[in-house]
């Protein structure tokens, strides 16, 4: 079972679990950082759509994806909007978003994949565009619970996105877990910005 059969089987608890997490704290750095009359935002791996709301209730135009077809049958009943069923490595967008909020999505990409992930994020980002991404803060890099998750620390995080000339981040930090009934490790917020 790989994470997005994970997101499939457990979709409907899952997002039991998580509509109603207040995503402000990590999420104000990112809109303070986006570029003056930003309009356009990707919900990177959106879930249960909480964040998709949220920004759009703020004024934004969202445009949000998951991987999971039942995670996005969830979402478009609480957002009221298409979802694009999409995965990480089909996309191809070509500077169209001036941010990219991917909160706690991108954890689940193999450490052998995420450059090339990454690559394409960052093409979709308009120049002086805005990413936010959170990641587990640690040394985990496979299946746990069902789900792949690959961890970092700063350096390793500094190291990854150092091989993008086009990235410079603006801020890492680090957060507790949100969710109460889940582990103690540590999230790391990244906030990256694409030169012009």
């Amino acid at each position: 079972m790989d994470s997005i059969d994970y997101y499939e089987r457990y979709a409907i608890p899952y997002y039991e679990q998580t509509i109603d997490l207040d995503m402000s704290e990590v999420m104000q750095p990112f809109l303070d950082a986006l570029p003056e009359g930003a309009e356009e935002i990707l919900d990177l791996g959106c879930g249960s759509g909480r964040d998709t709301k949220t920004l759009e209730e703020l004024g934004y135009v969202v445009t949000a994806m998951d991987g999971s077809e039942k995670m996005c049958e969830l979402a478009e009943i609480y957002t009221d909007q298409e979802i694009l069923h999409l995965k990480f490595e089909d996309m191809d967008f070509d500077e169209v978003f001036d941010g990219i909020w991917a909160c706690e999505s991108l954890v689940h990409v193999p450490s052998e994949e995420i450059e090339d992930i990454m690559e394409k994020v960052m093409d979709a980002l308009k120049p002086g565009g805005i990413l936010y991404f959170s990641v587990y803060e640690g040394e985990r890099d496979g299946m746990y619970g069902g789900r792949y998750f690959c961890d970092y620390t700063e350096e390793e995080i500094r190291e990854l996105m150092g091989r993008f000339g086009r990235a410079k981040i603006l801020d890492i930090w680090t957060t507790d877990n949100f969710r109460r009934d889940a582990d103690d490790l540590q999230w790391l917020n990244v906030l990256v910005k694409k030169r012009k």
